[in-house]
């Protein structure tokens, strides 16, 4: 038996890379690929590095017997179009928007959304219903802090640089996408205040309770399209063999998150599902980089492993992605 899948908000980035994901997965057929503006269309005319892949149109609504449904919808849209086109209970969702990420928001319509994060909720997602896939920043940051919140040494404050390609933004234009604004340019933007921000600090509490840190972030816009590179940094007491040791153990049953003995670079991990970590203590503080495909980890290949666990299969399945270098 396969699993039927539907993607509504089918002409975007996380779409793009849904799609060539799921036309590789021995086990999903693909049901109804929504796009209201594009609908009878072919699929490679929008997505044109799946010419030759595959003749499926865009349609103007879902085939109504998808056993999962994948909304890459703009953050506050999937709320909306789940209330007017509402599925049936038996349909899961993942939902690669913000609209069902923090604990106020879990809830909806009777449904119950959860944060799909499997490195830190395996056990859940295997028996959701609906999933919350997590945001880009905030896993690339939270694979970095977990390990520490669990063994109870997040104790000071954390500073966060990280920067993101251009498709971070979405395909909507805007002055900051153009080539002529990106190009051999880096800035920064929502300091200090990003959303991602509040999923973070509610997985963190997950497991160290009462944390009383602050996570201070600065977000750099980069002038790639794909990709986040991590810099986090904070006062510790553990000597770097311990952090190494740390980590390794936190992360030894977790197929795509791999703690690295030399430093990382983002040509490891782009088109992958990867997440690769690089452990050092420098005086007094521990300093980890993370790296991840904003789209791929951080969004599209973490949602088809999300949907990996919810029907147990291995959550690597479809995901042997492998990475440029050159």
């Amino acid at each position: 038996m396969k699993i039927k899948a539907g993607i509504v908000g089918g002409a975007g980035y996380t779409a793009g890379e849904l799609l060539r994901i799921l036309l590789h997965h021995e086990f999903v057929e693909l049901g109804g690929i929504v796009s209201s503006s594009n609908a009878g269309n072919p699929i490679y005319q929008v997505h044109d590095d799946l010419v030759g892949d595959t003749e499926l149109r865009f349609a103007a609504a879902l085939q109504g017997d998808e056993d999962v449904v994948f909304l890459c919808l703009g953050h506050g849209n999937s709320k909306a179009w789940l209330t007017q086109n509402p599925l049936p209970e038996t349909t899961h969702i993942i939902d690669l928007s913000n609209d069902f990420r923090l604990e106020a928001d879990a809830e909806f319509e009777g449904r119950e959304f959860v944060y799909g994060l499997p490195e830190l909720n395996k056990s859940q997602i295997q028996q959701a219903q609906s999933i919350a896939n997590p945001g880009c920043f905030a896993t690339a940051i939270q694979l970095v802090l977990l390990p520490l919140a669990q063994a109870g040494k997040l104790t000071d404050d954390v500073h966060v640089s990280a920067i993101t390609g251009s498709t971070g933004a979405g395909q909507s234009l805007s002055e900051t996408v153009h080539f002529s604004w990106r190009t051999n340019n880096v800035s920064i933007y929502k300091p200090f205040t990003h959303q991602h921000l509040g999923e973070i600090g509610e997985s963190l509490a997950q497991l160290q309770h009462e944390l009383a840190v602050d996570i201070h972030f600065i977000p750099y816009r980069g002038n790639f399209t794909r990709g986040i590179f991590a810099s986090v940094y904070t006062p510790s007491d553990l000597t770097q063999g311990e952090a190494r040791v740390l980590y390794q153990q936190f992360y030894q049953d977790a197929p795509f998150t791999t703690v690295s003995d030399k430093e990382v670079h983002l040509k490891q991990v782009v088109n992958t599902n990867k997440c690769l970590l690089h452990v050092q203590k420098l005086g007094k503080q521990l300093l980890i980089t993370s790296v991840i495909d904003n789209l791929v980890k951080g969004a599209s290949g973490q949602a088809v492993q999300n949907m990996n666990l919810i029907f147990g299969l291995p959550e690597t399945t479809g995901l042997g992605l492998k990475a440029g270098l050159f």
